[in-house]
């Protein structure tokens, strides 16, 4: 039996998060360093995430950062490849990257919908599929995809194509779940409801979202706040580790209790 300093022990590991310069992701990559992983910051905002990966280097943990469109089939490869050439593996794959552009169903062009759907959900599989070849020849690996919990319930009109990404994130953590099992890599999905980050913040102060939709989801969560990207942080680290070696298909909702109300 491991004792709890080896379970959450995540030396000798490299991990990719994408989406890992801000937010969520930059949440959940300061937990996986300071576990002792080697972490490759990919985000679009290649400026923004070569900061994020110098903040964690200077706390000496290692981090390298890389600019990526994750629903560009040879830009996910190449981001693959590069954390296999700097650290030597790739162990640990978060799906994190996202977009949530606010707009009806009836004003939502054809072009809104497949841009929500490439960004993530294609990431999700594009990342997936090129990564499971690397852990397949390691002998094994953990994806943890994020999903939200607008992959069970919907939040707000005109999120449609969010929402849509997000029930096809689940679904498909599922099924390669099941698919690579055999080959011990384990495929877990985190689902958080509101999370203070800086795009939730600009949805607040002057973006497209309602104010009053804002104050009234506000009004369903329990806990009476939101959640903080360090809180999703912790959980990704659960799932990373082996507290969760028994774990794959499953999805853990951090929501503050919404999916009560």
């Amino acid at each position: 039996m491991q004792s709890l300093t080896q379970l959450l022990d995540l030396s000798g590991k490299s991990a990719i998060v994408t989406g890992g310069a801000k937010g969520i992701g930059k949440g959940i990559a300061y937990r996986l360093a300071e576990a002792g992983a080697k972490v490759l910051v990919a985000d679009m905002d290649g400026a923004t995430a070569q900061t994020t990966a110098k903040e964690l280097a200077d706390k000496g943990w290692v981090a390298e950062s890389f600019e990526v469109d994750v629903s560009d089939e040879e830009q996910v490869q190449a981001m693959i490849t590069a954390c296999k050439n700097k650290f030597g593996s790739v162990d640990i794959l978060v799906n994190n990257a996202g977009i949530y552009p606010n707009k009806p169903v009836a004003q939502m062009s054809e072009e809104d919908f497949e841009r929500v759907i490439h960004v993530n959900l294609r990431s999700v599989f594009l990342a997936t599929k090129y990564v499971a070849e690397v852990m397949k020849a390691q002998g094994g690996g953990k994806i943890i995809n994020i999903t939200s919990i607008d992959a069970l319930h919907p939040s707000m009109v005109g999120l449609a194509h969010y929402d849509a990404s997000k029930h096809g994130v689940w679904g498909f953590t599922k099924n390669s779940a099941l698919e690579l099992a055999e080959h011990k890599v384990w495929v877990n999905a985190i689902a958080p409801g509101a999370i203070q980050t800086p795009g939730v913040a600009a949805m607040q102060s002057g973006g497209p979202a309602d104010p009053e939709v804002i104050k009234a989801f506000m009004a369903k969560i329990p806990m009476h706040r939101m959640g903080e990207p360090d809180e999703i942080g912790t959980v990704a680290l659960f799932l990373a580790s082996d507290m969760a070696s028994y774990m794959t298909g499953s999805q853990i909702v951090v929501d503050g209790g919404v999916l009560l109300s």
